[in-house]
């Protein structure tokens, strides 16, 4: 169904802890909501519930379609969790950690993660032939290798351009894997004192274009979530008076 490697064998390890309490051919929504009440209460393990949750709707929904067999999760309510907001950067924070890089090659990762809101897998990837400098974007393969386009802007194409002139890649641009370049974060991070990870610039690329006045739905699009809710849940952060600053009258 276009999953994943990291997806599968994640529904895999929940769905091995499931299988012998519960039997899934027989199962039924009181046994499911046994199951995730099972589970201890804590704050940590109310995550652990959700997880489940989600990957037990995902199983029984491919039995339905793949088998017809009844769906027990079918009207069965999602564990309630808290919804902290997420870390992210300001520009100034962005551009300082830019400054601080120790090399073209990493001011210019740091750029395009926070211009254009790549995921670690997706900027590793990248190679020569997936950039296109006449309209600012990148090729990518997401997540189930579903190709994607996601933009990137004026910072990201100087040092781009200026780490290409030096370096001639033979496969990625960065002549690291994505591991290296997640060392090269915690570096930068233990230098700074700033959160510096991928999800953080991630989070931080769905601010900056909320703060800038960008709709949600654009926000979606370009940085290729899947729903909505994603978006909202990343721009937590964004507060009334960011929003303020671009309200227009209704009546004029």
């Amino acid at each position: 169904m276009g999953c994943s490697d990291k997806t599968l064998a994640f529904y895999r390890s929940m769905l091995s802890h499931y299988n012998a309490p519960v039997n899934y051919a027989k199962a039924t929504q009181r046994t499911i909501e046994r199951f995730l009440n099972n589970i201890p209460a804590s704050n940590n393990n109310l995550s652990t519930r959700h997880a489940y949750y989600r990957t037990l709707e995902a199983f029984h929904n491919w039995l339905q379609l793949e088998f017809g067999m009844e769906n027990p999760t079918t009207g069965l309510q999602a564990p309630i969790l808290s919804k902290p907001v997420l870390p992210t950067l300001t520009d100034k924070q962005v551009l300082m950690l830019i400054e601080k890089s120790e090399s073209t090659r990493d001011k210019a990762i740091l750029a395009l993660f926070t211009e254009s809101g790549l995921r670690l897998s997706e900027l590793a990837a990248i190679e020569p032939q997936h950039i296109n400098w006449e309209n600012r974007t990148i090729r990518v393969f997401g997540k189930g290798r579903k190709e994607a386009y996601a933009p990137f802007g004026q910072l990201t194409e100087q040092h781009l351009k200026e780490w290409l002139t030096k370096y001639k890649p033979t496969g990625n641009v960065w002549g690291i894997t994505k591991w290296g370049i997640v060392l090269m974060l915690r570096r930068l991070e233990s230098k700074t004192r700033l959160p510096c990870n991928p999800h953080t610039f991630r989070h931080t690329f769905a601010c900056l274009l909320r703060k800038a006045g960008v709709d949600s739905m654009t926000i979606k699009d370009l940085g290729r979530w899947e729903s909505l809710e994603m978006v909202q849940r990343y721009t937590k952060s964004v507060t009334f008076q960011d929003s303020l600053k671009f309200y227009k009258s209704p009546l004029r």
